[in-house]
């Protein structure tokens, strides 16, 4: 038995988005987010909404007539069923089109997650899909080898999880990881809440898509948030999907500072900017110099306009002095940790 003849299957799963494909394609093949559709309302007429669960580009297009779930929360698979169907997706017709069992697979998770998620996945692979072979990897890893390096740190921000991983010569170095669960969809919670004080209530599963969009669309992350709140900010005209617009003012720069100070949610944890700070400082003495010359950007919620120069602000106050730092992310950033 030799896996040389098989093509390995790249499955990057993230709590808000899906990444399909090959070894060796540039891009992925498919990506779509990572939640299950199902109609809200009984079928009363002929030509509705035909099928009772929808995934993919499908639950994205009739989001409006569906109750979305997303099956992962914070890294961790919540729902095995919805998650299974995900994976059956991606193998069929309209992705992939291809046979479980000719393939073995990479699939990504988070670091620090419990081990029974990763045993959970691995059952399923191996006895519903018939895998010949399963390996596990840290994203942060991928990240890293993704934009040409084997030394240096990822701070890796998702929707769901964000964590910073110091890597030396390829390998991740366990005790220095931090972890914290404040990430993308909690940026999207804010917002909405946000923009509820203004008058404009958001509350359905699909509605939550459309602050979703408003997020990546509008949001900022400002220099000086405090000077920002006492000037007029430039407001973002959004358009809703039933033509109506809406004008977006403070909430644009309010709701992404969730993620260097979770406190604004009452959550009592680390921001993003001491968490890669803190992984650095675990890591060995010797080392630190080059991570802080090697930070590496990864993961849709460093992808806010303004990000990296407001962590490089936030990093220089708490790193030690006359240290050179250096924040780069890769070119193809959508994609940066994945292919």
């Amino acid at each position: 038995f030799s896996l040389r003849n098989y093509k390995y299957l790249k499955l990057l799963q993230g709590s808000g988005v899906i990444k399909a494909g090959f070894a060796g394609d540039q891009v992925p093949k498919c990506c779509f987010p990572n939640y299950i559709g199902r109609p809200k309302h009984v079928k009363v007429m002929a030509g509705a909404l035909e099928g009772e669960i929808f995934v993919g580009p499908k639950a994205e297009e009739h989001r409006g007539l569906l109750s979305l779930r997303y099956p992962m929360e914070h890294g961790i698979v919540t729902d095995w069923n919805d998650m299974e169907r995900i994976w059956q997706y991606v193998y069929g017709n309209d992705q992939l089109q291809t046979f479980s069992e000719e393939h073995p697979v990479l699939l990504t998770e988070a670091p620090l997650n419990p081990k029974k998620n990763r045993e959970k996945a691995a059952e399923i692979f191996f006895e519903s899909f018939n895998v010949p072979a399963l390996y596990v990897s840290m994203q942060a890893v991928l990240s890293l080898y993704a934009t040409g390096r084997t030394t240096g740190v990822v701070l890796d921000s998702g929707d769901g999880v964000t964590h910073a991983v110091p890597i030396y010569e390829g390998f991740a170095i366990p005790h220095s990881i931090m972890r914290v669960d404040i990430a993308g969809r909690d940026v999207s919670r804010y917002l909405r809440l946000l923009l509820r004080k203004e008058g404009v209530n958001l509350k359905t599963t699909a509605e939550f898509e459309v602050v979703r969009t408003i997020k990546e669309k509008a949001c900022y992350l400002s220099s000086n948030p405090q000077k920002e709140e006492s000037a007029d900010t430039e407001k973002y005209q959004y358009i809703l999907p039933d033509g109506s617009t809406l004008d977006i003012g403070a909430a644009r720069f309010r709701a992404p500072e969730v993620l260097f100070r979770p406190d604004l949610i009452g959550e009592e944890c680390e921001g993003i900017h001491e968490v890669l700070v803190y992984s650095i400082q675990k890591s060995d003495l010797d080392l630190r110099k080059v991570l802080f010359q090697n930070i590496v950007l990864s993961g849709g919620s460093t992808l806010f306009k303004g990000f990296g120069d407001r962590l490089l602000a936030e990093i220089k106050k708490v790193a030690p002095k006359d240290i050179k730092i250096r924040v780069s992310s890769h070119y193809f950033h959508k994609y940066a940790y994945h292919w």
